[in-house]
Parts: C-alpha cells; sequence; structure tokens
C-alpha cells in the first residue's frame, strides 16, 4: 500500500485500470442497448456507421452517429486543458475534477428517458468516455486505454509472443496485466447487459457508484500525501 500512495502512482495501479475497464464495458453496452445502439466507447463502431449512412445518403442518421463522435473529441479535448490549467493542487488535482464531471454527468443520464432523447444521453456518455480515456492513460507504467480495446488487446498478443522468444518474466507480467483488463472490461459489458435489461436507462447509476469509488481512493491517496 505504501507504494501505491507515492505521488501519481494509484492513478495508474492495476487497481484502479481494472475498475475503470469495468466502467467501460458497462457504458459501452448500456448505450448500445439503452440509447439507439451507439457505441459510447467505440468510436470506431460509430466512425463505421457514420460512413454507411452518408453511403445511403441519410443525413439523420449521419447526424445521429456523427455528434457523439465529435463529443467523444470535445471529452479528449477538454481533459487536456483541464491538465494543463489545474495540474496537481494541493487537495485536488486534475483526475479529480474529470472524475467529479465524469460522475455528475452520469448522474444526470440517469434521469434521460429513452426515446428521442436518447442522443442527449450518447452525448453526455461519449463525452465522459472521451474525458476518461485522456485522464487514465497508463497502468504499471504501460500505455493502455479504459474504452478502445483493439491496443491493449494487441498488447497481450505482443506481449505473450516477446515472453515466448526471450523468456522475460517482465513481458509475462505486463501480459498479465493487460489480459486482466481486457476481462475486466468484458465483465462489465456482462454486467451492463444483465442490469440494462432490468433498469433501461437508470441502469448507468450502478457503474457510476465504481466512478465514486475511483474518486474517493484517489482522494485518500492526495490526503495521504499531504501528511507527509
Amino acid at each position: 500500500m505504501e507504494g501505491m500512495l507515492k505521488k501519481g502512482k494509484m492513478a495508474e495501479s492495476l487497481s484502479i485500470a481494472m475498475l475503470l475497464a469495468l466502467v467501460g464495458g458497462y457504458l459501452d453496452i448500456y448505450s448500445y442497448l439503452a440509447r439507439g445502439k451507439v457505441f459510447a466507447n467505440t468510436q470506431t463502431g460509430n466512425l463505421v456507421l457514420l460512413g454507411y449512412n452518408m453511403a445511403q445518403g441519410n443525413l439523420e442518421k449521419m447526424i445521429y452517429y456523427l455528434l457523439p463522435i465529435s463529443f467523444f473529441a470535445f471529452g479528449v479535448w477538454l481533459a487536456k486543458i483541464i491538465e494543463y490549467k489545474v495540474g496537481e493542487g494541493k487537495h485536488f488535482d486534475w483526475l479529480h475534477v474529470l472524475l467529479g464531471i465524469e460522475i455528475g454527468m452520469l448522474f444526470m443520464v440517469m434521469f434521460i428517458p429513452e426515446g428521442k432523447l436518447n442522443v442527449v444521453a450518447n452525448i453526455m456518455v461519449s463525452f465522459i468516455c472521451g474525458l476518461q480515456v485522456q485522464g487514465f492513460r497508463k497502468v504499471n507504467g504501460n500505455a493502455y486505454s479504459t474504452v478502445m480495446f483493439t491496443g491493449n488487446l494487441k498488447n497481450v498478443a505482443e506481449c505473450f509472443a516477446h515472453y515466448s522468444l526471450t523468456k522475460e518474466r517482465e513481458a509475462l507480467e505486463n501480459g498479465k496485466v493487460y489480459l486482466g483488463v481486457i476481462l475486466m472490461f468484458v465483465i462489465g459489458g456482462w454486467l451492463g447487459a444483465l442490469t440494462t435489461g432490468k433498469y433501461a436507462e437508470k441502469a448507468v447509476g450502478l457503474i457510476n457508484s465504481v466512478l465514486v469509488i475511483v474518486f474517493v481512493l484517489l482522494y485518500l491517496e492526495k490526503r495521504e500525501l499531504i501528511k507527509k
């Protein structure tokens, strides 16, 4: 625990990465099932569907998919601005600000009814995912993503291939880390499917509690640093 409380380590820990991967998988299936078959995290799917509707000449659908893509990018942009402007504060830092925005917006999404307002919910969730992907970029010092998993899957295969060739223990351990994060993403999708099927748009409230846990963990780390 002492090692995890060193400056900047908690945000890059495996425990935080796995919690955020759970959130990522959950939000992706939530937006797909409850909010009109839009992917909140995986903008690649939305880009493909945007291209398809361009080919069909369907302007309404083009806008429907372009909006979450744009707000995902805006989330990344804003997270970078907040990182630069806020940085490492005494009691709170820029990651606390990002998590606070995410928690507040997901709470609002709970009360947006399904139907015509799905586009608003999708914009908000995609924006949240843009904040998250920019805020949490490393696990145990290695680059990863909590919302886009093709890169993580590639890293698993690369690490295990490297281990098979060199028998370097570090490559094996890194591969296990990436694999654990991927499994948590899948579990998030499984849990999201179950809860969304039962609670519809309100299901997003459950995963918001995980973000609260992440916020508390990072805040406790900050408190420990202040005492030293």
